[in-house]
């Protein structure tokens, strides 16, 4: 790594607290250690103030001035992002249906030049995020649209509960809202072997808060979360202030790219890598 590059990266990240560049020291080899037990126990991990705090408000704006490129549209959607019309057991927990009212800025959308895009692609972040994941090595979306985005709920909106069709899933709110917009997720609620229906049936019908986690999250802060496998949801924003937040895709593989359908949904359109390329899969799992 040049000079350059590791001097970038020491304006952006609060490096005092994250060493990205020396995980095998001490502090390095804590901040990892921490992150692999949470991940372990709960599928989730919090680093406050990862941006360094005098950057939050930059980091606001600059968002911000993105937001009003977000695709929105009002969906009905289930947990698992499939047809209304699917195939499905009358109790089967697909057919409780939910508003989607959040936005997405695509990729595309987002300039090379913005902190979060320098993150995003930045290999000792990439380095450090496989390390907390306990993986050899993670590779950004090949998908032009879904690698990096910047998440929009406005207020009256929420993100209602689903899994993320990628393993694991980075992320980082960028501005607060007034009130509400929780994070709320389900820990390991199902695995790559089991869709464990019954608690997934639970937690819709409001019978499950023994499974549900709160989180209160701050401008700055990054979040790690296994989110293919966590049921998961950002509860209805209120006031008068939108939430947002930017999302880093990553996935164990390369060449990754999102179905054509969930695409669709997410961006109101879709792009020619969308219709020529099947989306690699490591699981079975509905979604």
């Amino acid at each position: 790594m040049g000079t350059a590059e590791a001097t970038s990266l020491d304006q952006v990240v609060n490096t005092a607290r994250y060493p990205l560049l020396d995980l095998a020291g001490p502090v390095g080899r804590s901040v990892v250690d921490r992150a692999r037990r949470e991940l372990a126990s709960l599928g989730c991990t919090v680093l406050h103030d990862f941006v360094r705090p005098e950057l939050h408000e930059a980091l606001r704006r600059e968002c911000a001035a993105l937001a009003p490129r977000a695709y929105a549209d009002v969906e009905t959607v289930n947990v698992y992002n499939i047809a209304e019309t699917a195939d499905l057991p009358a109790d089967h927990p697909g057919r409780t249906l939910f508003e989607r009212g959040n936005a997405f800025v695509a990729r595309d959308h987002i300039p090379a030049e913005a902190l979060i895009s320098q993150l995003y692609a930045h290999r000792a972040f990439q380095r450090f995020v496989a390390r907390c994941f306990a993986l050899p090595e993670l590779y950004e979306l090949a998908d032009p649209l879904s690698g990096l985005v910047l998440n929009v709920v406005e207020p009256g909106k929420g993100h209602p509960w689903h899994f993320d069709t990628n393993e694991f899933t980075v992320s980082m709110l960028t501005q607060a809202p007034r009130e509400g917009g929780l994070f709320e997720f389900c820990p390991h609620i199902r695995s790559a072997r089991s869709e464990n229906f019954d608690d997934v049936r639970d937690v819709l019908a409001g019978r499950g808060e023994r499974l549900i986690r709160r989180l209160r999250l701050g401008p700055g802060d990054l979040q790690l979360f296994a989110g293919r496998y966590s049921l998961h949801r950002v509860s209805p924003v209120r006031g008068s202030g939108a939430r947002h937040s930017a999302i880093f895709a990553y996935s164990q593989r390369p060449g990754v790219v999102g179905s054509v359908a969930r695409t669709r949904q997410l961006f109101g359109r879709v792009l020619p890598a969308h219709l020529a390329a099947d989306a690699v899969r490591g699981d079975s799992l509905l979604d």
